[in-house]
């Protein structure tokens, strides 16, 4: 049996949290209602979320309404609890008190996974499969028509067409993260939970992200990015908050401007590096 074969029958327990999004298999902790003025987009509710992991309490009374069509820049020191809330959201941790919901018209909750994507830290990518096949792969769990020009699209989209063919394992970081952008993508998601999204870009990846990140934006889809607020088109952003020791400590509000947070927080983040 060949290898991307072998590899294709054997799920990574990163891989499968990928799979968990398509296929809706963590789902029991979020619920859709019909708020949100934003047509095609959807928003997401943390209602006095809480979360712990034995004795660690990661996440404490967390309430933040994202509206439909926000760019939320989530700012915060390493520990903060970004990740965690944007595990919650991508729905692979369920909270341990409190709730939250995808807001939005038209959503009903057995297509709750149809409107996320999400990019972690790990790229949730299997390394026996070629890039081709991967995106085939979550094209095929999305239930996506037309896969082979959908993939054939992304692909390219992401600079990675010369190297289709090629076994992920064989890839530099920066071309993993161009590829589980990509993959995160596929399947024209509502709501982007982007977990650092440059890490490992060069600059012309870094660039591409932007470019990425203006379109959807202007596409009306919602955004929620951690950032340590150094790059990452702070710039798009319509919203900030900032994360310390499990609490929102800081929020500009929806319709404000972040301009002044993110400059200080870049300024605070620069200094503690």
């Amino acid at each position: 049996m060949p290898a991307s074969d072998s590899a294709s029958m054997q799920r990574s327990a990163t891989s499968f949290e990928a799979e968990q999004i398509a296929l809706g298999e963590a789902r029991s902790t979020s619920q859709l209602s019909e708020r949100g003025s934003a047509q095609n987009s959807i928003g997401i509710s943390f209602r006095q979320v809480e979360k712990r992991f034995g004795s660690l309490v990661a996440l404490r009374n967390i309430s933040l309404e994202v509206q439909p069509g926000e760019f939320i820049a989530l700012l915060g020191a390493n520990g903060a609890g970004k990740t965690t809330l944007l595990r919650m959201a991508a729905q692979l941790v369920k909270p341990t008190r409190g709730s939250i919901a995808l807001v939005g018209d038209g959503s009903d909750s057995s297509d709750a996974r149809k409107f996320i994507g999400f990019v972690g830290h790990s790229t949730l990518l299997y390394d026996e499969l070629s890039a081709s096949e991967n995106l085939e792969l979550f094209a095929k769990l999305y239930c996506l028509g037309d896969v082979d020009a959908r993939v054939s699209k992304a692909l390219a989209a992401c600079g990675l067409s010369s190297r289709a063919g090629s076994l992920v394992r064989e890839f530099s970081r920066g071309m993993r993260q161009r590829l589980a952008i990509a993959r995160a993508l596929l399947h024209d998601p509502q709501l982007l939970l982007l977990d650092e999204p440059a890490a490992g870009l060069d600059r012309q990846g870094i660039a591409w992200l932007g470019t990425r990140l203006t379109e959807l934006r202007n596409g009306g889809c919602t955004i929620l990015m951690s950032t340590h607020a150094r790059n990452e088109s702070l710039e798009l952003a319509s919203r900030a908050v900032v994360i310390a020791r499990g609490v929102i400590a800081r929020d500009s509000g929806p319709g404000g401007d972040p301009a002044s947070l993110l400059a200080e927080m870049r300024s605070l983040l620069n200094a503690e590096a």
